[in-house]
């Protein structure tokens, strides 16, 4: 009889192989079902469910959570229950599903995850780290690729690094700057809560035409509005950064304070004209670098700004403290806490947010926490990438 909890009684087509406590032989539960041919769904509900509740309780992190991605992926029936067996990152600060980097990550403490960037192709990977080493072999999460246009640079965000093309239903969103680098916008590829309006373009005129794709997988909705101040003075200091969350409402950082969150990606079909969005064409002029409302929303948007360093004497130098995160001064470091644009700061404007900074020369450390998740912290590093001669 397994240990798990309930009594059951042997049932008649059940090899007796299967009736064990060892836990050994309930992680290679799917791969015995398959050399057995036992069929799944003959397995009782509350056996199954128990069984796959002390999967996901016994492994807590990579590289051993790849079981429980794999007992998703046995059937139906496994799916479902694992989607509700696997809790939010808000919660656990686990990141199971491939869904989970456009989720928020934990309220109480950062996701510790590093960017490693290849200068000649111009594409940065992100990591989430395994170990408490600042850059370790890691678990792969995004990509990014860079592209120069004439007035505008695009970063394409992927859950692939070998699919960069926003064609690729890999696509997630990108990063989008203006001509001096001081301006970004973070766009998805799909609407982060009901109500989100697409940025239009001349590409969504093509609809009609049969010379597009029957499918393609996103549209541009902005999410993000990013800023750096402009350094008329030339005086030292690290770069001042402005971030507007048009996605997240101020209240999310409160204790009862609730963020947009994504369950599953969308897949567009051409009958719609959020599927043409992504089709190359003279677009920037219609994607504004304005942050857009929040719609159904009462509440003002989430803007996150630099914390403030201190300037250290005996160094000559201006300090944040990483917590041993960073270990190479750069002007990219930075970090992020909730701006208190109406009313007094409490304690949770001086929580850190996003913290992103140098570790080796193609090595970023970049860690982050409730209410923003992987992809948009990602794109707001992103960012930082760029030379912004104007603004140093």
């Amino acid at each position: 009889m397994w240990d798990v909890g309930v009594t059951l009684q042997p049932h008649p087509e059940f090899p007796p192989y299967l009736l064990l406590s060892d836990q050994q032989r309930l992680l290679s539960l799917k791969h015995l079902s398959f050399s057995y041919n036992f069929p799944l769904n003959y397995m009782p509900e509350e056996l199954l469910r128990e069984v796959l509740v002390r999967i996901e309780a016994s492994e807590k992190d990579w590289p051993m959570r790849k079981t429980v991605v794999a007992c998703a992926g046995v059937c139906k029936s496994w799916r479902c229950i694992m989607k509700e067996v696997v809790k939010l990152p808000e919660l656990t600060g686990n990141l199971t599903f491939p869904i989970a980097i456009k989720q928020p990550g934990p309220r109480e403490s950062l996701i510790r995850c590093f960017i490693k960037r290849n200068r000649s192709t111009h594409v940065y990977h992100l990591f989430l780290n395994l170990t408490q080493a600042l850059a370790d072999s890691g678990k792969f999460l995004l990509a990014a690729q860079k592209f120069r246009r004439a007035t505008v640079t695009d970063y394409i965000i992927s859950l692939h690094g070998d699919e960069m093309s926003k064609g690729s239903s890999k696509y997630i969103g990108k990063l989008r700057s203006n001509f001096l680098g001081t301006k970004f916008v973070i766009y998805d590829a799909q609407p982060s809560h009901a109500g989100d309006k697409m940025t239009k373009s001349r590409s969504t005129r093509l609809v009609a035409s049969k010379q597009v794709l029957p499918v393609v997988p996103a549209g541009n909705y902005p999410v993000a509005h990013i800023s750096y101040e402009l350094n008329m003075l030339g005086s030292r200091g690290p770069r001042r950064m402005h971030c507007t969350m048009d996605a997240v409402p101020a209240s999310a950082i409160k204790r009862d304070g609730v963020a947009p969150l994504q369950t599953e990606f969308q897949h567009s079909s051409a009958e719609t004209p959020s599927s043409f969005s992504f089709f190359r064409s003279k677009s920037s002029r219609m994607e504004k670098f304005l942050p857009v409302p929040l719609n159904g929303q009462k509440d003002a948007h989430l803007i996150l700004k630099n914390k403030s360093p201190r300037w250290h004497e005996q160094l000559q130098c201006w300090c944040l403290n990483f917590h041993g995160r960073v270990t190479v001064a750069s002007v990219k470091n930075f970090q992020l806490v909730a701006s208190a644009e109406e009313g007094e700061a409490g304690p949770e404007h001086e929580k850190v947010i996003i913290q992103f900074g140098k570790v080796g020369k193609d090595v970023f450390t970049m860690d982050y926490r409730y209410p923003i998740s992987a992809f948009q912290a990602f794109a707001i590093c992103l960012s930082s990438f760029d030379t912004k001669i104007a603004c140093e």
